[in-house]
């Protein structure tokens, strides 16, 4: 667990370890409900199968956490034995009672998730968007709480931004989250879609989407008789733009008089900039 992850739930992560002394209950299976800030929304069905074979032999092992709620509790920690107890057909299961705050809770679901990978990258994305949304978080307040950069938070967001069909190509793992956060810097819909489309099509891998993208955006500014790339006039400089673009991932130009000259680079979103600002090291 890194420091910055201990500085937001440290006081959390232990409340979900059972302790010799603590109370266990029986609790009826219908009772209880999933955790609503579940950002976890497909589960192995294969590895809930498993576990119900396990639970019928040797039962329920690990109590698992809830809170209590209006109407029966709500599960904190152990979904999936709660799934896979229902499976094998049984009527109660154990469980430890603990106070959480709403807050409280969607970080735990959040963090128990990320921790052992079991989220797709549009899970991910929407639950920091919900938690942001939720509690009034900023980037780097959510940052903190999660253990994660500025940056890593902003390029999860930036696929909240995408078409609802690029990000169910995302949910399925039809493409990969570098083929989605190369397209969710392309500007037009129409285009978003095309080369989502493409990419499905050709098997693109995200460095050939890249070129693509980069080929595409070549061709609209000659449509727009822009002026060529300066690298066309000083290959050194064209260069210089090429390892400004690999490393920024967005479009790059610059633009020379003599030994005189300005860089250019693009941003498409309050997020993509602040995504920027953390690859270049300026604190805000």
């Amino acid at each position: 667990m890194s420091k910055r992850l201990g500085r937001g739930l440290d006081a959390l992560i232990p409340s979900l370890n059972v302790k010799e002394d603590d109370k266990v209950t029986e609790i009826g299976v219908k009772q209880l409900r999933a955790n609503p800030y579940q950002p976890r929304k497909q589960f192995n069905e294969d590895a809930i199968k498993e576990l119900s074979e396990s639970i019928k032999e040797h039962g329920v092992i690990q109590p698992i956490i809830v809170r209590a709620v209006v109407k029966g509790h709500e599960i904190i920690a152990g979904e999936r034995r709660w799934r896979a107890a229902q499976l094998a057909g049984l009527e109660t299961i154990p469980a430890v009672v603990r106070e959480f705050s709403d807050q409280q809770v969607m970080e735990i679901a959040l963090i128990e998730n990320i921790q052992r990978e079991d989220l797709n990258a549009m899970e991910v994305a929407q639950a920091y968007q919900a938690i942001m949304d939720q509690f009034e978080l900023t980037q780097e307040e959510l940052s903190a709480k999660v253990g994660k950069s500025r940056s890593h938070i902003a390029n999860f967001l930036r696929l909240m931004h995408l078409p609802e069909e690029i990000k169910d190509y995302v949910s399925r793992g039809t493409i990969s989250m570098g083929h989605a956060r190369a397209i969710a810097g392309v500007e037009e819909t129409a285009r978003k879609l095309e080369l989502a489309r493409k990419t499905i099509q050709e098997g693109w891998s995200v460095r050939e989407l890249e070129e693509a993208i980069q080929q595409m955006q070549q061709q609209t500014e000659q449509k727009k008789k822009v002026k060529p790339r300066a690298k066309h006039q000083d290959p050194y400089l064209g260069q210089a733009e090429d390892q400004l673009r690999e490393a920024l991932k967005t479009t790059v130009k610059i633009k020379s008089s003599k030994d005189k000259g300005k860089i250019e680079i693009s941003y498409f979103s309050k997020d993509d900039l602040n995504r920027l600002l953390d690859i270049l090291n300026v604190e805000m």
